[in-house]
């Protein structure tokens, strides 16, 4: 009779590990804003080029290292297909996150990834049939709540931030059907990319624009940086309900507007802190209500081992 709790046992560590993961994930993209003015050198574009090529060598060693070849020649062909589509659906956001860091719209880009989990609740309850509680409904009206009242009161249409937020939700959603080990995920995704990016960069070269060695080793640093948070976001989306992974991402958002305003010294609406207020207290209130909901079950399967 001890079967359920073990089971349940096990589910709660797969939890507690795609929320780790998840945070990681996040944070790591919370500050990635500074990178990219970092770079801001080169033009969007190409910086995205790179972050493709420079990707490929860091998930090589790292698939090496911890042997997952063999997972790799295992794919399907819908498998492959699947990941096509995410590699366009990342590369989109890519180059629109970039554009909006070059072009000083940090605070607007946040805007877009405090919508998106809303976007992952709809293509979630749409397409995999996740169901919410009362309380996470109630969260998920606060949130909107506050995203709303920014909408009516700035009375134009996000399309950056709206942008940011389609093309990662749906990332997110085909992701989470490819039951691949994550780094092999993004493998696959990058070297589908990969001959976009060396025909552009061979491009730059024809044309006689060329970096001196230090921008290149700064280009090529966003290598780790792409794939590091990325492999930590796959691996939380296998681990972790939709519902549940877009109340973690509020942490990067938040991290990001922090770096607008105090690093970068952007403007930001005073509305925007209201839905700030909005969507932090709708993590609150899942957050408290996925706790209270772990123990009832934990202990109802308690009673069923009795």
């Amino acid at each position: 009779m001890s079967q359920p709790t073990g089971a349940f046992a096990e589910a709660a560590q797969q939890q507690r590990r795609g929320l780790l993961y998840a945070v990681a994930a996040y944070g790591i993209w919370g500050v990635a804003p500074a990178y990219f003015v970092w770079v801001g050198f080169a033009a969007p574009l190409e910086i995205l080029m790179h972050r493709v090529l420079w990707s490929v060598p860091v998930l090589v060693l790292l698939i090496t290292v911890t042997g997952q070849w063999t997972a790799a020649r295992a794919l399907s062909r819908r498998e492959v297909a699947l990941l096509f589509v995410t590699a366009l659906c990342l590369s989109a956001n890519w180059l629109t996150f970039i554009w909006a860091i070059q072009a000083q719209r940090i605070a607007d880009a946040s805007l877009g990834y405090f919508i998106n989990p809303l976007i992952n609740i709809l293509l979630g309850w749409v397409f995999l049939q996740e169901r919410l509680r009362p309380l996470q409904w109630f969260a998920v009206g606060i949130a909107l709540l506050g995203v709303g009242i920014e909408l009516g009161v700035r009375q134009t249409m996000p399309w950056l931030g709206l942008t940011l937020a389609l093309t990662f939700g749906f990332y997110a959603l085909l992701r989470k059907q490819v039951s691949v080990p994550a780094a092999i995920g993004l493998w696959v995704e990058t070297m589908l990319m990969l001959p976009i990016a060396l025909l552009f960069l061979l491009g730059l070269l024809a044309e006689g624009s060329t970096r001196e060695t230090g921008q290149i080793m700064q280009l090529a640093l966003g290598g780790v940086i792409t794939v590091v948070p990325l492999v930590c976001f796959a691996a939380a989306a296998l681990r972790l309900p939709l519902a549940t992974l877009g109340f973690v991402q509020y942490l990067a958002p938040s991290c990001a507007l922090m770096l607008a305003i105090v690093v970068f010294n952007e403007s930001v609406p005073q509305v925007r802190w209201v839905t700030f207020g909005f969507i932090w207290t709708a993590l609150v209130v899942v957050t408290v209500e996925n706790i209270f909901n772990l123990r009832k079950q934990r202990r109802l399967l308690d009673k069923e081992a009795v």
